[in-house]
């Protein structure tokens, strides 16, 4: 018997032009993966690009994360100054009116007695005074100047 050329071989032994035809599709399928893979891994460049992205999102992450730490300790430092500059104010206040009650006590009447006359008087004559503590303000500047030349 002689074997036509298009008719498939029905032996088990020897595959039919389709299925060699299949196999052969097949064949190129995964030598074109292969190939793409192959290409992707010999592209040095489009790796380093893709590894310094990566680099790159996780310092940002890094970074990021810092920034929110630093800002909240600047915060809780903030606020511990607050409390310690109310609490130095409270204590300077108590302190301040501790002096003043110590004074008032220490001094004598007629010492204070005169020391309210002249308060009083300098605060009726405040604008004579004003003007004197202003010439002497540019009396002295003017003394100032001269002695740096």
């Amino acid at each position: 018997m002689t074997n036509q050329p298009n008719q498939p071989h029905t032996s088990d032994s020897t595959p039919s032009s389709e299925e060699l035809r299949d196999r052969i599709e097949h064949t190129r399928d995964e030598l074109g993966q292969t190939v793409e893979a192959l290409a992707a891994k010999a592209d040095v460049k489009a790796r380093a690009k893709e590894k310094a992205a990566d680099a790159k999102a996780q310092v940002m992450d890094v970074a990021a994360d810092a920034k929110a730490q630093a800002m909240d300790v600047a915060a809780d430092v903030k606020a511990q100054a607050q409390d310690l500059t109310a609490q130095a104010m409270e204590k300077a206040s108590v302190m301040t009116e501790q002096t003043a009650n110590f004074v008032k006590d220490k001094t004598p009447d007629p010492v204070l007695d005169e020391a309210d006359r002249v308060a009083t008087r300098a605060w009726a004559n405040r604008t004579p005074l004003i003007a004197i503590g202003a010439a002497l303000i540019v009396i002295l500047l003017v003394r100032r100047g001269r002695g740096r030349k």
